[in-house]
């Protein structure tokens, strides 16, 4: 009898430790939760929505060659693959750029269509050049007037603008500019600025929401 109740003796303590153990593992796991809270330390954050990226021009005018290479640099893109010919926009790798002519540019805006077909090499000398940057975002590049610039330039603009995009320069549009994609809103198809040349210039009207507002990147679209 003195062998059993030794024995229970020496295991009771065994017992209340490892119960001990076991509480103190469920507080640890129930604690940090309400003291982080309380006490300013980490919290959950709720993901938001990014903001639509800012456009992005070159101050000067200049040879059109020289001012694309500019604002690639700028962005950070370079040319597709050598062994793309088209892409979607959604399947494009960041860090990219390519084209599109304006028909389809305009039908898929106008439409709001959710993708865009880009080429490598444009098939027209008035395509549109399209931006992907490193975070996803589309970027339409065009050339607008001097006194659009001050319009276009900020990265706050309070309310919308109607913009006239030209495909290439011109003594109207000296300028180059990339605008986010996300934030133009078309009604219109592009028109040729002179109907005699098919492939001269075309110009795209449309409007360029006001970048207070919180969106969506471009992403697959």
């Amino acid at each position: 009898m003195s062998d059993i109740v030794a024995q229970l003796t020496h295991r009771a303590p065994f017992c209340h430790l490892a119960a001990g153990c076991l509480l103190g593992l469920l507080l640890t796991g129930l604690l940090p939760a309400s003291l982080d809270a309380a006490g300013g330390g980490k919290t959950e954050v709720l993901p938001m929505q990014k903001a639509a990226p800012a456009a992005v021009f070159i101050e000067t005018p200049g040879n059109e060659a020289d001012l694309r290479r500019q604002l690639r640099a700028k962005n950070g893109v370079a040319e597709l693959s050598a062994s793309t010919s088209k892409v979607p926009f959604s399947q494009a790798p960041t860090g990219s750029f390519g084209f599109i002519a304006p028909k389809f540019l305009g039908m898929a805006l106008v439409t709001q269509s959710p993708d865009l077909a880009l080429e490598r090499v444009a098939s027209a000398a008035n395509a549109y050049e399209i931006h992907k940057l490193a975070d996803g975002s589309g970027m339409l590049v065009g050339f607008v007037a001097v006194d659009l610039m001050t319009q276009v330039a900020p990265s706050q603009r309070p309310k919308n603008i109607r913009l006239a995009l030209h495909s290439n320069p011109s003594d109207k549009a000296t300028h180059i500019v990339a605008v986010p994609l996300v934030k133009l809103v078309a009604d219109r198809m592009p028109i040729r600025v002179d109907p005699k040349k098919p492939d001269g210039p075309v110009m795209f009207d449309m409007d360029l929401q006001g970048s207070s507002s919180r969106a969506s990147t471009q992403g697959g679209q």
